[in-house]
């Protein structure tokens, strides 16, 4: 079989792709490896000072974004005079951003005493700040996200007008832009801090891996231990997306980098395109809720709830694998249903000791972090060690890095800048922290989430579902986590006292991340798209049937604790889940895909479903029936096998 990633592997980490960046990409590169080594020293030694660190952060990051991501360039299209316009533009927003960040420094020390006399000077860099954040934003996730930001300011400004719950006592310009850029509460606030400390050092860490081959070797190595599947390649997609997209922090990242070798094996297996697509889309989205990084969502969890990390990483362990569970029925069923079986001896994936020996690259760093944190040491020290570790082993292993170490750099320069795009996306969340600090929003939709539920716990679970997939939409993990936790936080504590924070805060986290196979965004079935071929709304629609068994585990987190291992734990009751989630997850997968070792008409599909969705709700008096409705529906398909399998026999033998 020829090697599907040997063209990537050859390729390496060379400098000679230099040249092929813009000149406005090439003056990012040296931002970039700013903002990576700042990283590492701050993972490594604690933070200096927290003005001066948060505010080079959120500006290098700006800075970037503005090189990487030019007006002129994304418009492309646009006539001669216009694109020199958008060039000018971007030109004032560096200029105005490099001078809002020296501002910020120059003012650190008088806003610290907390007797500063703020200036008409001050206020126009802070909105400055403020323009351009949102700009970037838009740039980077679409309208949506920088549209939710300035409604909020535009509520900051007027919502004194409004009637009943939202009318608050009203804020002034100078006002709403001290609270948002020069305060704690803010665009630098307690967010911006946890991504700075903790945060940054794990997406550099997996940029790293990324950057020395890690990702080639392990879908090598997954593609060698599922080739002797019915799934094959699809399967090898699941177990490699779920290793790295643990690691990567965002879905659309995972879907890109890894997807481009999956998918085309998928397809030319004989699944569908948007089949082969919708695979990795829905992988790589489990990718954030596995532990133990969980897309470094886990850290910033920590951090709000106050939760223990591994409490926090083995409370997700179970769900997470059952997620995975149904994404492998989902293969095998398809499988089966085409007719397509394991991959032939002769065309197997071959590995070499080398890349058994490469493993290394993920095994020796992930140890680390865990055993880091099982002795007490902080996150970031966990990944300080980790980013470590993959940089001695890329220079053990790599030997064009061994006899070249300054290839190092552009993957580090790399990893600054995809950092800076998520130091946008949280500084912008900051806005919107800003704003619900000054007028008590949060409050106010607590209550309104209060009145529509009436205190019925599960209508309030289902507007706490819908608005977690609203707001996380097109966001990375982190940023969509903090926003939705913004929104959701004070609704959250409304819900019943008996309900445990952490399952609540793992509820919002599995639909903020299901929101990237969610249209109309889906923003992890748009990246899959266009390398499976197939239409978006297509590969999405296909994800959230592959994965759909995501939507239904954060319920039945809510209502059978015991499945997080660390909440009100009881034996009998997670025996009796886990049976019940085993055979949802069979009824669903042989419901939706149509096949169960042979066509299932449609009112079985229906009965299929409907039994596997009841079994999963409240009250033993609906999941007992529902359960033994499930165990008969499944007898009788194996019968009619059985019977179907006799009569063919019988026929034969005549």
């Amino acid at each position: 079989m020829t090697d599907p990633t040997a063209a990537a592997r050859s390729a390496g980490p060379e400098v000679s792709e230099l040249p092929q960046y813009g000149w406005q990409k090439v003056l990012a590169l040296p931002l970039g490896l700013v903002i990576a080594l700042a990283a590492v020293y701050t993972a490594g030694y604690g933070v200096w000072d927290e003005v001066i660190v948060r505010g080079g952060f959120v500006g290098a990051a700006c800075l970037i974004v503005i090189l990487t991501h030019p007006l002129a360039i994304l418009h492309s299209g646009a006539p001669a005079p216009v694109r020199l316009l958008l060039w000018a533009i971007d030109g004032a927003l560096f200029i105005g951003m490099a001078a809002t960040t020296w501002w910020l420094f120059s003012v650190n020390e008088v806003l610290q005493t907390g007797l500063y006399d703020f200036t008409f000077t001050d206020n126009v860099f802070a909105a400055i700040g403020i323009v351009t954040l949102i700009e970037l934003s838009r740039r980077l996730f679409g309208w949506i996200f920088a549209a939710v930001a300035l409604l909020v300011l535009f509520y900051a400004l007027y919502g004194q007008d409004l009637p009943g719950l939202l009318r608050h006592r009203g804020a002034s310009v100078p006002e709403l832009l001290r609270v948002s850029w020069y305060s704690f509460d803010g665009v630098f606030g307690r967010p911006i801090a946890v991504v700075t400390s903790i945060i940054l050092i794990f997406i550099l860490f997996g940029a790293v891996l990324d950057g020395l081959g890690a990702g080639e070797v392990l879908l090598r190595i997954s593609s060698r231990l599922t080739d002797g599947s019915r799934g094959g390649p699809a399967n090898a997609a699941v177990v490699s997306s779920a290793a790295f997209g643990t690691m990567s922090g965002s879905v659309v990242a995972n879907v890109v980098s890894t997807g481009v070798f999956t998918i085309p094996m998928i397809i030319k297996r004989g699944f569908s395109r948007a089949f082969g697509g919708a695979v990795e889309a829905a992988a790589s989205t489990g990718g954030q809720i596995m532990p133990p990084v969980m897309g470094a969502v886990a850290f910033i969890m920590a951090d709000v709830t106050g939760i223990p990390y591994l409490t926090i990483a083995l409370a997700a362990l179970v769900p997470a694998l059952f997620y995975y569970f149904a994404i492998f029925a989902a293969i095998s069923v398809e499988a089966a249903r085409r007719g397509i079986g394991p991959v032939p001896r002769e065309m197997r994936q071959s590995v070499t000791t080398g890349d058994w020996i490469r493993s290394a690259y993920l095994i020796v760093p992930l140890t680390i972090i865990v055993v880091t944190l099982v002795a007490g040491r902080s996150p970031a020290l966990a990944g300080f060690y980790a980013f470590l570790s993959a940089l001695a082993l890329g220079v053990v292993f790599n030997s064009d890095v061994r006899n070249r170490p300054y290839l190092i750099l552009p993957i580090l320069a790399r990893g600054g800048s995809a950092c800076g795009k998520i130091l946008v996306a949280v500084a912008t969340v900051g806005i919107i922290i800003g704003v619900f600090n000054l007028t008590g929003l949060g409050q106010d939709f607590a209550r309104a989430v209060g009145r529509l539920s009436e205190g019925n716990l599960f209508l309030s679970l289902v507007l706490m579902a819908a608005g977690s997939l609203i707001l996380g939409m097109g966001l990375p993990t982190v940023p969509a986590y903090l926003i939705i936790v913004i929104v959701m936080g004070p609704a959250v504590q409304m819900i019943d006292d008996s309900i445990s924070t952490l399952a609540l805060h793992l509820f919002v986290v599995y639909f903020g991340v299901l929101s990237t196979i969610t249209p109309p965004v889906a923003l992890g079935a748009f990246a899959a798209a266009p390398i499976c071929g197939a239409n978006p709304l297509s590969v999405a629609v296909t994800a959230i049937r592959v994965a759909f068994i995501g939507f239904l585990i954060p319920f039945v987190m809510i209502y059978n604790p015991s499945l997080l291992l660390v909440v009100e734990f009881d034996p009998l009751e997670f025996v009796w889940v886990v049976i019940r989630l085993g055979l949802a997850v069979w009824l669903l997968t042989t419901g939706f895909g149509g096949y169960a070792g042979g066509r299932v008409p449609w009112a079985e599909r229906v009965l299929r479903v409907g039994c596997a969705v009841a079994m999963l709700m409240p009250g033993l008096w609906i999941e007992a029936p529902a359960f033994a409705a499930g165990l008969a529906l499944i007898a009788w398909r194996w019968l009619l096998l059985r019977r179907g399998s006799g009569e063919r026999t019988a026929v034969s033998r005549t």
